[in-house]
């Protein structure tokens, strides 16, 4: 029994509700709620079944007058009538309030309020088609659909002929391996011959395929009324052993001719290579990144030219020094090509080219879109979107274009078009807003220090983004303290110290008033981390630190322990914003990360409400052209913002993520 049923519109108006006397309305109403915000609204069309609490929702699109069709019912329930029940729904509702739905005059039907009977009887009618199915006793299967039958009563009668032609059978292959073995001992005096005259002939021995072959054609010897002729089989064969060791041995003849009337070769001498006049001492690596030697690069030497923050200036970190400056404020996006240029471009081919078999002046059918979103699916997936994410996406696009009337091919081009962007921005566009400046200030006023910690697998640059974070909070003003709570990765510390070097450097404390505004909080390896991570947060504190960023050692998702410390770090400090740090190029490999780091967050913490992924960092997007999907499938599974993209190796190389680029690197 359904507990709720509900008729809206797009706009939020509800024209017609049907509510169970044992179901509390506001519960309905809530779940219809999260079902707007977190499927209609983040265009997740494709999911099947929603649940939300105790209760299951599922729900149905009218494009053509705008509507929406959900049904309400407890999850502990399995309704296998829903899906034929909402269409049916929907097609009475259709029919009887056609002329009201085209005028849009919405309070006539809300007025009305007669479709009450006609629901019950559809509602009657799936039930009891239901029960129907369930009634009806599965039988058992005849003798004639079962395998048995193809078995007959001859093919079961053994005879006597037949044990005796496998008998006979049986003897020839007896004969053929006695034969065989009669002619390997002829090559072996054969060889020992060979041997006797100190030379070396290769025998041309029969592949074993080929025995095999011989095998089975001797056994299958033709039976003539019973009786096999096993005496011309043997003859057979040992005449055919013997031809092949006259052919053998003739060959050998030959071979053995033209080695000894050959010429010898005379043997060359070795060029014998001129002495060293005396050792060479190790000369001293010069490194191709900066042209230096070791002895420069050497930052942890007392002596030498100067302090350590100056000596730790590199060009690779920031190759323009006249980009100091340049990040104070909000990062800014992306840039997106011009739209005359896209326009162009997308009228001479690309993917909206696969639309051109959709006829104008149609409704458009689910047998119309499916050779089409078959195609679309398939772009999406070269665009590096997971498998599963780009079905979803496609259903929700199908289902946003079922049902539309659409007019000329250019029509189509822009309905398409436009349906897709608007399905990818929604999902690109955070449910929440996300301003970091704005939190650290407010964190600022309370007197403590905004937390931020950092998670991800092993080699997707963690630190590196860490150190484009510090660059721009300190281009803002804020004092920043990075927590070494890799413990485990050899050099992990040796590179934040470096990095916290170069931004003193860069930003001097005769800049900012006397204040080191980069400090790095360590306490060696093989330490807890989460501990260290109080320590960090604590020490911030009390030296008027504004931001501590916590840098964690890389994991895989399936490594239990590391995911369990992770867990830990997370609950005992309770950082502002967890950021997952992945990489651009993955495809499928994103799904699996987040949901196994989301799952491990949860199971391993003992709060009742765990703190999960907040953010997702997505790094190395410089690399990847127009193959985008990653941030489609990221934002897809866990529902989180795209806080940062990273686009090179410098400190400046940080950006906001721009939906409209990433959708138009989509649809190239």
């Amino acid at each position: 029994m359904l507990d709720f049923f509900a008729v809206i519109t797009k706009g939020g108006l509800v024209l017609w509700y049907f509510q169970d006397v044992a179901q509390q309305l506001k519960t309905s109403i809530d779940a219809i709620n999260a079902l707007i915000r977190n499927v209609v609204l983040q265009e997740r069309g494709g999911m099947d079944i929603y649940t939300h609490g105790n209760l299951a929702l599922k729900q149905q699109l009218d494009n053509e007058f705008d509507l929406l069709f959900v049904a309400v019912y407890q999850n502990i329930l399995q309704l296998s009538y829903v899906d034929k029940f909402l269409s049916d729904v929907q097609r009475e509702f259709r029919e009887r309030y056609r002329d009201d739905l085209k005028e849009g005059l919405y309070y006539k039907i809300i007025a009305s309020g007669d479709f009450q009977e006609d629901y019950r009887r559809i509602l009657h009618a799936a039930e009891a088609q239901t029960q129907l199915v369930k009634a009806e006793v599965k039988k058992p299967r005849s003798f004639h659909e079962s395998a048995k039958s193809t078995k007959t009563v001859s093919s079961m009668i053994v005879r006597g002929g037949d044990r005796e032609q496998q008998r006979q059978q049986q003897q020839a292959a007896a004969a053929k391996k006695a034969a065989k073995k009669e002619g390997k001992a002829k090559r072996r005096d054969i060889e020992c011959n060979n041997n006797s005259k100190e030379t070396r002939v290769e025998e041309l021995e029969p592949e074993e395929d080929e025995e095999d072959e011989e095998e089975v054609a001797e056994t299958n010897v033709l039976v003539n009324g019973g009786e096999i002729e096993l005496s011309s089989a043997i003859e057979t064969e040992k005449k055919a052993e013997d031809e092949l060791d006259e052919e053998t041995m003739r060959r050998n003849r030959e071979k053995l001719f033209n080695k000894r009337a050959g010429p010898k070769t005379p043997k060359m001498d070795k060029a014998k290579s001129p002495k060293a006049k005396g050792k060479k001492g190790k000369e001293a690596t010069v490194w191709d990144l900066c042209g230096q030697d070791s002895k420069s690069l050497d930052y942890s030497s007392k002596g030498g030219s100067g302090n350590a923050t100056q000596s730790s200036l590199r060009p690779d970190f920031l190759p323009d020094q006249s980009q100091i400056g340049t990040l104070s404020g909000n990062l800014r996006g992306m840039d997106i090509p011009a739209e005359k240029e896209t326009q162009k471009k997308s009228s001479q081919g690309g993917v909206f080219s696969m639309f051109r078999g959709l006829v104008g002046g149609k409704t458009l059918t689910e047998a119309d879109l499916d050779p089409v979103l078959e195609k679309l699916k398939d772009h999406l997936i070269g665009k590096n979107v997971a498998a599963e994410i780009a079905g979803k996406l496609c259903q929700s696009v199908g289902k946003k274009l079922e049902g539309k009337v659409l007019g000329t091919f250019e029509g189509i081009t822009t309905t398409v078009r436009n349906t897709l962007t608007e399905s990818l921005v929604q999902l690109l566009t955070p449910k929440r807003r996300l301003d970091i400046l704005r939190d650290v200030v407010e964190a600022k006023k309370t007197g403590r220090p905004y937390t931020m910690a950092f998670c991800g697998v092993n080699g997707v640059g963690k630190s590196t983004n860490l150190a484009k974070i510090t660059f721009w909070l300190v281009e803002n003003e804020f004092r920043v303290l990075i927590a070494a709570c890799d413990t485990f990765r050899a050099g992990a510390v040796e590179q934040l110290r470096t990095h916290m070097h170069h931004l003193n450097a860069l930003h001097p404390p005769e800049r900012h008033n006397g204040q080191v505004m980069v400090q790095l909080f360590e306490q060696g390896y093989g330490k807890d981390a989460a501990e260290i991570a109080r320590h960090a947060i604590d020490f911030s504190r009390k030296n008027g630190f504004d931001v501590v960023l916590i840098d964690t050692a890389g994991r895989m998702q399936d490594n239990e322990p590391l995911m369990r410390a992770l867990a830990k770090l997370i609950l005992v400090n309770e950082p502002d914003l967890t950021l997952f740090v992945g990489e651009a190029l993955v495809g499928n490999e994103a799904v699996d990360q987040l949901v196994k780091f989301n799952r491990a967050l949860a199971n391993h913490s003992t709060s009742n409400n765990p703190q999960i992924i907040d953010g997702i960092l997505l790094t190395k997007f410089d690399t990847i052209d127009d193959k985008v999907g990653a941030a489609i499938s990221m934002t897809y599974i866990t529902g989180q913002p795209i806080v940062f993209v990273g686009t090179g190796q410098t400190y400046t190389d940080l950006r906001n993520l721009d939906a409209k680029a990433v959708v138009h690197a989509l649809m190239k």
